[in-house]
């Protein structure tokens, strides 16, 4: 079986495994200011399946479109399949789970869905931090809304779509329009399994280093998240987004890394030329120094698993 793996930008992959294609989240069509990644969701032709890892616009916009135009069946959060509910996707192309199910993408391979977490978005660690954030631990959620509200919630998006220059303009049109919902619906990850081995896609930095721990077999192939301050078992990481990356990576294991949510996805907001990946790819080398990081651009088709 041949495997290749199409970068949309954000957290966004097309997977083809052999006549299989499948769409890991579907955000393309982004602020028009943002760097093109080659492709839009109305030019897809061919899909099998969308998985979606969360309800926000970043992810799961675009959805809609791809399965309205294919018939691709759609494997999300029961809030990912109320808001493709309400888009106009028929019942019948949405399968709703919460994590431990296990579907069939095709003859000999399958995808198992796994609880995961978002990212704290409620308190600080910029999209693009690299340096040690620390404290907000214990926090129960009345307190966090709290924090989220004296802060702003998306501060950083919030006050550059008030700006008055043409990219907080762009941005304020764009999110007015964009599919999606203002809550995550639960997070979820997914290890895809192939007769040639596995791939693990993750598209916030949040995890249960249990499930991460106890995930058998081990993935051969490793898509993770890097923006925003990760979230560990429910807290706030003391430490840097580089860390985070290196804590999953550590438990995972895997041969291969590819990082996904690190681009200049949204401008004004995410820094030009994306996040920096150097302390990223420093830190795994120190945790999982025999793991090779793959760095592609958008479109180029990696081979996978070969």
């Amino acid at each position: 079986m041949d495997i290749r793996l199409d970068w949309l930008g954000c957290a966004t992959f097309r997977l083809t495994l052999g006549e299989t294609v499948v769409f890991l989240d579907a955000y393309m069509d982004r602020v028009p200011s943002a760097p093109p990644v080659g492709l839009r969701a109305a030019d897809v032709t061919r899909a099998d399946f969308v998985l979606v890892g969360h309800a926000h616009f970043d992810h799961i916009a675009g959805t809609e479109i791809i399965a309205r135009n294919t018939g691709a069946k759609v494997i999300g959060s029961h809030e990912s399949c109320r808001v493709l509910r309400e888009q106009g996707v028929p019942e019948g192309q949405l399968i709703a789970s919460q994590g431990g199910e296990r579907h069939r993408l095709a003859p000999g391979v399958t995808v198992r869905v796994l609880p995961s977490l978002h990212s704290c978005t409620w308190t600080t660690g910029a999209l693009a931090a690299t340096e040690p954030v620390t404290g907000d631990l214990g926090l129960c959620e009345d307190e966090r809304a709290a924090m989220a509200a004296e802060r702003g919630l998306g501060a950083s998006i919030g006050r550059r779509a008030q700006a008055g220059d043409g990219p907080a303009a762009e941005l304020r049109a764009h999110l007015a329009g964009a599919v999606g919902s203002p809550v995550t619906g639960g997070p979820l990850a997914y290890l895809i399994e192939t007769p040639q081995g596995s791939i693990f896609w993750q598209d916030t930095s949040g995890c249960w280093t249990g499930v991460l721990k106890e995930l058998a077999p081990k993935p051969d192939v490793a898509l993770l998240a890097a923006a925003g301050r990760g979230n560990v078992d429910g807290e706030p990481i003391q430490g840097s987004l580089a860390q985070f990356v290196g804590i999953e990576a550590g438990l995972l294991q895997p041969r291969t890394v590819i990082l996904n949510h690190h681009d200049n996805w949204m401008p004004p907001v995410t820094p030009d030329g994306g996040t920096d990946v150097a302390p990223i790819r420093a830190e795994l080398a120190r945790v999982v120094p025999g793991a090779t990081l793959l760095e592609p651009g958008y479109m180029e088709g990696t081979r996978l698993l070969a």
